[in-house]
């Protein structure tokens, strides 16, 4: 996967020799080793794809990668699968996602992963993104089973 990634980076002008792009094999949720790579500095931008989903305690990892690993002004960036806010689609989202989980090595599809980012609390009373939008996956229904979101936020 990670000679993918280099691939299609590379077509886009990041590359790991010209100091744009870095591919960490840690876990999300292993933010000291994530710090440990980037010799403890903060990144400008974490992207999060179809992965925060089959992390065991998504609510803490990504207010550890917020406060720890993104620098003020940094972006946040995902595309998740996530809970539905339709009661009968959240109702089969839970339904499956005990079998879903066993089959795809922890993915979750019945996690408000969305509401997660929003919800990371600032230092203090401060609010710790000054930026944020989120859509949805274009032509996708709100009645869809795999209901996705995309997001950006900005760090305050």
């Amino acid at each position: 996967m990670h000679d993918q990634l280099r691939t299609t980076a590379s077509e886009a002008g990041y590359t790991e020799s010209n100091g744009k792009l870095q591919i960490l094999s840690c876990g999300a949720e292993d933010t000291p080793a994530i710090l440990s790579s980037l010799n403890n500095n903060q990144v400008d931008t974490i992207i999060s794809i179809l992965t925060l989903c089959s992390v065991p305690n998504p609510q803490a990892t990504i207010k550890n990668l917020i406060h720890d690993v993104l620098k003020p002004g940094g972006q946040f960036l995902y595309y998740e699968h996530v809970l539905s806010p339709l009661k009968d689609v959240a109702w089969w989202q839970r339904f499956w996602a005990p079998l879903w989980a066993f089959w795809l090595d922890g993915c979750r599809m019945d996690q408000p992963t969305h509401a997660y980012v929003e919800e990371v609390p600032g230092r203090g009373d401060e609010d710790v993104w000054k930026e944020r939008s989120v859509w949805g996956k274009e032509g996708e229904p709100d009645s869809h089973l795999f209901w996705h979101r995309v997001g950006r936020y900005v760090k305050a």
